[in-house]
């Protein structure tokens, strides 16, 4: 009798010995599977540098001027705010404080974004039909700050485009809104700009600017 409990003891633990290596031996193959397949359907990602959009054609009066109606002009490459605003939020940011908020006319905007990403943070979007002209940007930063911004055509010709901006900054001109200057400029010169070198016309026209930031 003891011999033969001996003998089933003893054959009991071997087989369990035998299955739970066995066990073991299926669970790491299921690993291994794992870590196949997860290589297989997850491969890591290549390593994208930013695109760096341009500077943003812009220009603004200077600190301490009387604000009156605008506070200066900005010139898009586009109608696309998405593309738009990082750039020109980012520029004006270690001016005014960080831009939190931009309100626009949605009349010659295709297309408005309710929140668009800005170096690391988020920038909301709001349009309003009748408070805001049509031609005009509103800037609110972390705050109470605010300021307005006369929007040129992206179409706009260089010459013109430079006359605005000058415009939009004079301290001595007349308290005109967004569409009074732009409408006011097109009845002066109603002959379409054909300047060749954007950045000639800036020199000349824009150096009423006291502060003058552009990019072309």
């Amino acid at each position: 009798m003891d011999g033969t409990e001996g003998t089933s003891h003893t054959g009991f633990h071997a087989g369990s010995f035998s299955a739970r290596n066995e066990t073991r031996a299926v669970a790491e193959t299921a690993r291994r599977r794992v870590r196949i397949m997860s290589a297989t359907l997850y491969p890591a990602l290549p390593h994208l540098e930013p695109v760096s959009a341009p500077a943003p054609r812009l220009a603004l009066k200077p600190d301490g001027s009387a604000r009156g109606l605008l506070d200066g002009a900005w010139w898009p490459r586009s109608r696309d705010l998405l593309r738009e605003l990082p750039a020109l939020t980012s520029m004006v940011g270690p001016l005014w404080g960080r831009i939190t908020r931009v309100a626009v006319n949605p009349e010659h905007w295709p297309v408005i974004p309710r929140k668009v990403p800005v170096d690391g943070h988020v920038v909301r979007v709001g349009w309003f039909t009748p408070e805001i002209d049509p031609h005009k940007l509103l800037l609110l930063s972390y705050g109470t700050g605010r300021w307005d911004l006369l929007v040129i055509p992206p179409e706009t010709g260089a010459a013109s485009a430079a006359r605005l901006m000058a415009a939009a900054c004079d301290l001595d001109g007349p308290p005109l809104t967004a569409s009074a200057l732009i409408a006011a400029d097109e009845a002066r010169y109603a002959v379409t700009d054909t300047s060749p070198d954007p950045g000639e016309a800036w020199e000349y026209e824009g150096g009423a600017c006291d502060r003058l930031v552009v990019g072309v």
